[in-house]
């Protein structure tokens, strides 16, 4: 079976997909903001890279989701409420942690199916 990366770097791959299963990397936020503005930005990414890969959010098999803050989970949970497709909630994580950046407020790893 083929692995087919995208957005391929020096370290890392925005995306892989091999056998119908697409992986992203860890997305982080482009933008700065409060924890509503990067969340947003993020799910937004995640959007783009699955309609990229022939998939969308409804499809979506894992979440994990790294903040930095608990004070920020509320925030976090109003967006991703928003955005994810009622009926089609994927199982997901949520753990605080230090990221690699003090400006990114989270980081979403999110694994999916192909259409």
């Amino acid at each position: 079976m083929e692995i087919k990366r995208f957005h391929v770097g020096k370290r890392l791959s925005e995306m892989a997909v091999h056998n119908g299963t697409i992986y992203l990397a860890g997305m982080v936020p482009e933008v700065g903001g409060d924890i509503k503005a990067q969340t947003a930005d993020v799910l937004a990414q995640i959007d783009r890279l699955l309609a990229e890969a022939g998939s969308d959010k409804s499809r979506i098999l894992m979440a994990q989701i790294y903040i930095t803050d608990l004070a920020n989970f509320a925030g976090m949970n109003e967006v991703w409420d928003a955005w994810v497709v009622e009926g089609n909630t994927p199982p997901r994580a949520t753990v605080v942690a230090q990221l690699a950046r003090p400006e990114w407020l989270l980081e979403i790893v999110v694994t999916a199916a192909q259409h």
